[in-house]
């Protein structure tokens, strides 16, 4: 049976965002699990995520690829928040059958 993200249709956001790699991992940030909710109003764009680790080293290039990447992808350049949280806490269960299989990791 299919996981419920992967039947479901992305938004342009969250299409968009899989070109955000995470660069330690090598694996975009949608298929690793890292963010859990964006919201888009008239004034801006909130995207709410995690890190692998609060210990990431490579958060800064991260967040900076998210707001790049999002606009660039808005044709009325709004601005781009991000707002990192560590609850829940990731872990490798929120990662997608791709990111497991990329990383040849057993699909659950």
């Amino acid at each position: 049976m299919p996981n419920a993200s992967a039947i479901r249709s992305e938004t342009p956001d969250e299409l968009a965002l899989r070109d955000v790699i995470d660069p330690e991992i090598g694996v975009n940030i949608v298929d690793l699990g890292l963010v859990y909710r964006i919201e888009r109003t008239e004034e801006r764009i909130v995207v709410t995520m995690t890190m692998t680790s609060p210990a990431c080293p490579m958060a800064g290039v991260v967040i900076d690829d998210v707001q790049a990447t999002l606009g660039d992808a808005t044709s009325d350049a709004l601005p781009v928040d991000v707002d990192l949280v560590w609850e829940p806490p990731w872990a490798p269960k929120m990662m997608s059958d791709a990111a497991r299989e990329q990383m040849g990791w057993p699909i659950a």
